[in-house]
């Protein structure tokens, strides 16, 4: 399947990932502060707005399926492929500030003030925490089998609203499992402390998952170079070419979630006319393109060197090889 036809296929199914995602959180939001306010639990309260910070941020995803699919146009020559890295950007910040910072105040607060809690509010709590772990852990299934679809780990994991899914449930798994264990310690014992620590945990956590997603969105919104196996790919067909005396320079940069911008510095055997020059480049950046998918904007830098510069050169010795 070509790049044009798989890329549709493949937002799409990320988007259904995302709207499930979407819709488990925000059941689950509604329930945990429900459950929250009336048991005075403050590792749900907590939950609750990891799953506000959840659900704000599957639509930054959805966001950014839509947009950067946009061609290109006279602003924006290569495209708007990177608006779906901004917007994880801003996904990840919304982690940081609605989840982790307010699990750290409920946290605090629960340390300050202690708390007493019913037994029906335990049984509420506990309850709607079984509901969500169920909820998220089948939304979190569901992303997985989509990696797992998308070529594995390596590969299905470059998407960055895929790969938000993912952590995001898997935060929330992991997140309702330690506000259950507290609820639970807090029951037992009557110590809030246990209550507390869950909920300063969760947000340790929260900060943590952001602060990761952060950073893969900043690296691919500066502009990370192609897969070292791609890249080695084209620096593989350049040096083969007969034309091609040697490989100067070689630049790669991500543009989208599957298209690259090559830019490439060579130099051409002695003797060729400026004719053959431009059939030359038209036809390396045909095959440049033909070998790897996701080059969709190629530029050549030809130089064609004077007999006395080339002497020396691996042509001239029978040499042949590339910087």
């Amino acid at each position: 399947m070509s790049r044009d036809n798989k890329a549709p296929n493949t937002d799409r199914r990320t988007r259904v990932t995302v709207l499930v995602a979407l819709t488990a959180n925000l059941v689950i939001a509604v329930a945990k502060a429900v459950g929250g306010i009336f048991a005075h639990s403050p590792a749900l309260l907590s939950e609750a707005a990891h799953s506000v910070a959840d659900s704000l941020n599957e639509v930054f995803l959805l966001a950014a399926l839509r947009r950067s699919r946009r061609p290109a146009d006279a602003r924006h020559p290569f495209g708007y492929g990177k608006e779906r890295f901004f917007w994880s950007l801003l996904a990840a910040v919304g982690i940081f500030v609605m989840g982790g910072c307010f699990s750290f105040f409920q946290g605090f607060e629960a340390l300050r003030g202690g708390g007493e809690e019913q037994f029906s509010g335990y049984v509420v709590g506990m309850i709607v925490l079984g509901v969500a772990f169920v909820a998220e852990g089948l939304s979190l299934v569901r992303a997985l089998r989509q990696v797992r679809r998308q070529g594995g780990l390596a590969s299905g994991m470059r998407d960055p609203a895929l790969r938000t899914v993912v952590a995001e449930d898997a935060t929330a798994v992991l997140g309702v499992t330690l506000a259950f264990a507290g609820m639970a310690l807090h029951m037992v014992t009557g110590q809030v402390v246990w209550e507390a620590s869950a909920s300063l945990a969760i947000g340790a956590l929260l900060v943590y998952v952001a602060y990761r997603l952060g950073r893969e969105a900043r690296d691919q919104l500066i502009g990370e170079a192609a897969d070292p196996e791609a890249d080695a790919r084209i620096r593989a067909l350049l040096a083969a070419q007969p034309e091609i005396d040697s490989v100067e320079a070689l630049f790669t940069m991500k543009t989208g979630l599957d298209t690259a911008l090559v830019a490439a510095r060579v130099d051409l055997v002695p003797g060729l006319d400026s004719e053959q020059v431009e059939e030359v480049a038209v036809r390396i950046k045909r095959a440049v393109g033909d070998e790897v998918d996701e080059a969709d904007q190629i530029f050549l830098d030809v130089t064609e060197r004077s007999a006395q510069e080339a002497y020396g050169s691996p042509a001239a010795t029978g040499e042949r090889g590339g910087a």
